[in-house]
């Protein structure tokens, strides 16, 4: 298939330039005494925030694509997922508080959106704890028949 050859091309680049980056960061230097980032760094970050941002992209589109190919009626179960994640999203928003915190100068709107984070963070790992548990069990019970 010429889709799986792309993908394997493409992903061979990408290890590429995350590795190119990567040692230059170790050949320069991250930061210096005082702590100060250098160019380094930054390029690092940016290149984790860009591959994130193709992470995300080729999961929504490609998949969306393949399962639409595969299943048209698997887009109506895809838009509930998406509207499940909205509301646990605004339940969190709602949910966090956004106390101040002595020492900084942060504004209620970044305090409330750090703890919406800090609660999105402690769902997703439980829900992972959770998943494992329930597959442990799932997977006990099918194997003793």
């Amino acid at each position: 298939m010429k889709l799986n050859k792309i993908f394997k091309w493409g992903l061979v680049v990408l290890i590429l330039i995350s590795v190119a980056i990567l040692v230059w960061g170790f050949a320069a230097g991250f930061a210096t005494p005082d702590k100060v980032a250098l160019p380094p760094t930054n390029v690092l970050l940016t290149w984790a925030a860009i591959m994130i941002g193709i992470a995300l992209f080729c999961w929504i589109v490609v998949g969306l694509i393949i399962s639409v190919k595969n299943d048209p009626k698997s887009l109506i179960k895809m838009g509930l997922v998406v509207v499940g994640i909205a509301v646990v999203c605004v339940l969190a928003y709602l949910l966090a508080k956004g106390s101040e915190i002595p020492g900084t100068d942060a504004t209620a709107g970044e305090l409330k959106l750090t703890d919406t984070i800090l609660i999105l963070t402690a769902i997703a790992g439980v829900g992972a704890i959770a998943s494992i548990i329930v597959g442990e069990i799932r997977m006990a019970i099918t194997n003793k028949k």
